[in-house]
């Protein structure tokens, strides 16, 4: 490299007026793309010149570096001026690179049905053939909706801002769907059967097995004789209509605020039919709860409990998703992987 201000200065208008005259030769984007690469691409003189500017003395280097950016400044001004000369010429458009049409289209790319999503119409085509409607509501609601109606306690710990999101004015993001239970029951006298669909939130951290924004849907039949055997023969037949015959069911003993008896309702896991294996550990999965409608629910509501009874029950979809296609981490279902979603096509 020059090693003084004065040769650099010469070496640089010797580049320019170089790249003037032969700009003046070039007469297709072919040959002004070939000029370019010479004086404007990363091999040029000029690229070689800004990389060794550091050779020079302090003192040289703020004068050598504004002479730089002006030569580059008037290459680029030659070669814009050329490039808008030649598309301007008669027949430059012809030279552009020509479509292939005889070359098959390109497929987009189609959408997939979400895991979720393809588990929730399974369960509602399930309820819809039995006459069950469905019923939607809020994902903002107020305390009464909430707990209240539903025979929460007002020191109950689902209560507390460590596991419910609370909003202002009073409000929270719902941690269930039997809200909405409690709005169907007061807006329609009875008989009832509904399912209730939606997002739920609650205050958990993220893990395999949790996430504060999940799927559930809710369950509810009231007549005025709904048994509690009818609720386990309904169970069974939609464990069976998920998970395929011989999907057997169990009941365990539980507790919810809003229904009595209470139960926890386990089915045969459908990965290795009972036997062990790492979705179930002991050939049981554990799918949703349910229980009889207590009394106390249908008195917060204007509903006789002396003349109704009913049954409800909700079940989360990414529980169900999990369990019907192995999968081993919820939060698989957030990630909008696209190789992930694929495998359900």
């Amino acid at each position: 490299m020059s090693s003084t201000l004065s040769e650099i200065t010469d070496e640089l208008a010797a580049l320019v007026a170089a790249a003037e005259e032969e700009v003046g030769a070039v007469v297709d984007a072919k040959a002004l793309e070939a000029w370019r690469v010479k004086y404007l691409g990363k091999k040029a003189r000029l690229s070689v010149l800004s990389r060794e500017m550091g050779s020079l003395g302090a003192d040289e280097r703020p004068a050598a570096g504004k002479v730089l950016n002006e030569a580059k400044a008037r290459v680029q001004a030659l070669f814009d001026a050329k490039k808008a000369e030649l598309e301007k010429q008669p027949g430059a458009a012809a030279e552009a690179p020509a479509i292939d049409t005889t070359l098959p289209g390109r497929r987009p790319r189609a959408g997939d049905v979400h895991p979720i999503t393809k588990v929730y119409y399974e369960v509602r085509d399930f309820y819809l053939r039995l006459g069950f409607g469905i019923w939607y509501g809020p994902e903002a609601e107020d305390d009464f909706h909430n707990f209240g109606a539903l025979n929460f306690p007002e020191d109950h710990p689902s209560r507390d801002e460590q596991d419910t999101f609370y909003l202002n004015d009073g409000l929270l993001l719902r941690t269930h769907t039997s809200p909405v239970q409690i709005r169907a029951m007061k807006a329609v006298e009875p008989p009832l059967r509904i399912i209730v669909p939606g997002r739920c939130f609650r205050s958990d951290a993220p893990d395999a097995t949790h996430y504060p924004v999940f799927h559930q849907v809710e369950g509810l039949y009231v007549d005025k004789a709904v048994s509690l055997a009818e609720l386990k023969g309904t169970l069974e037949a939609m464990g069976v209509y998920l998970f395929g015959p011989g999907t057997e069911m169990r009941f365990r003993p539980h507790f919810f605020p809003f229904t009595e008896p209470s139960a926890e309702v386990d089915f045969t896991c459908p990965r290795c039919g009972g036997e062990v294996c790492g979705v179930c550990h002991d050939g049981w999965v554990e799918v949703l709860g349910a229980g009889m409608v207590d009394p106390a629910v249908f008195e917060n509501v204007g509903y006789d409990p002396e003349a109704w009874v009913g049954y409800a029950f909700g079940v989360g979809i990414e529980r169900l998703a999990m369990i019907k296609y192995g999968i081993t981490d919820i939060r698989y279902f957030y990630e909008n992987d696209l190789r992930f979603i694929k495998q359900f096509k």
